[in-house]
């Protein structure tokens, strides 16, 4: 018998406003149709006035429990992915720890930018297995509106906000790629591509910042480094592609999943695309497409799927897990 983190729950929040691509018309030398072509994204939400990554976290994981049926005195850790906390310090998961009213066990913040939901839960699965914790919630929240430049019309349309969350739990298996519940981990960086895609500012530089991109560059990288991640964790889990029921990508540009999915050599039938609705939502991408596919009907307990996703550092990951 072997020790699994299994998915006992799943929730997301998105931000009431919606901005349609006919938004930015009004300030920008755009329009929908470039947007659209260029990156699959029809709209997006951004939070409003107040609204914090920890509040939208919050809601996320209420809904992850709710979904569970377990309560926040019955999770031992919590963990948030993010990129956009509330403050420098304290961690925005220890925030939504008070928030939930989880009075117990510990919280802390993983930064991989976009690739964050997967690192995340590659601790997480750590935390089950090594039996520190046997319930944790992992939660992907980005406010990207507060670091956009929006004089940029290359990068300011394509981000938007929400948060997306799962509770992972300690199940018994049998330690084959039958079992239920995270089957294997693979994940990279290579910190000499910090140029790509970066903020310009910081604590240590007393700036804000906002984001830059070489938007080209990070294609060409994606494409290529997503297929093989995605490849190394199913050789990891002991899995083909014909076995594979959905592919769950960061959900970053429609050119980049169709790509990945071409290389992965799986039809975009099988891949959960959500970018039309909430554009780049950076490491709440991936939770937000589980949590849409679950209540969509399209994954379903037993599937087995195969989450990838690339960042700023670069940092770069994927993780097999059957549902």
């Amino acid at each position: 018998m072997s020790i699994r983190a299994k998915v006992a729950g799943v929730g997301h929040y998105l931000p009431e406003r919606i901005v349609p691509n006919s938004e930015f018309e009004k300030t920008l030398d755009t329009s929908d149709e470039w947007i659209r072509t260029r990156s699959g994204i029809e709209r997006r939400h951004f939070a409003a006035e107040g609204e914090t990554t920890s509040i939208l976290a919050a809601h996320a994981a209420a809904a992850a429990l709710k979904d569970a049926g377990v309560d926040a005195s019955e999770v031992d850790a919590l963990i948030v992915a993010t990129s956009t906390p509330d403050l420098t310090f304290p961690s925005a998961a220890t925030m939504v720890q008070a928030r939930i009213g989880m009075t117990g066990g510990f919280a802390f913040d993983v930064q991989a930018v976009c690739a964050g939901f997967v690192y995340a839960l590659a601790n997480a699965n750590a935390l089950i297995v090594a039996g520190t914790a046997k319930r944790v919630l992992v939660i992907g929240a980005e406010t990207f509106s507060r670091i956009m430049d929006w004089t940029d019309r290359s990068t300011c349309v394509l981000f938007g906000d929400g948060a997306g969350a799962l509770l992972l739990e300690a199940d018994e298996g049998e330690g084959t790629s039958a079992d239920r519940g995270i089957l294997s981990v693979d994940l990279h960086s290579d910190g000499n591509f910090r140029d790509l895609l970066y903020v310009d500012g910081g604590v240590s530089t007393q700036s804000i910042g906002y984001l830059r991109m070489e938007g080209k560059e990070i294609f060409r990288h994606a494409v290529e480094k997503l297929a093989k991640t995605a490849t190394a964790a199913m050789e990891k889990a002991g899995i083909s592609s014909e076995e594979v029921d959905w592919v769950v990508p960061h959900q970053a540009n429609i050119r980049i999943i169709n790509g990945t999915a071409k290389k992965l050599g799986l039809p975009m039938e099988q891949v959960v695309v959500t970018v039309q609705d909430h554009g780049n939502t950076s490491a709440a991408s991936i939770p937000l497409a589980l949590s849409v596919g679950k209540a969509e009907g399209k994954i379903k307990t037993g599937d087995v799927v195969v989450t990838e996703a690339i960042g700023g550092g670069l940092a770069w990951g994927a993780v097999v897990l059957r549902w």
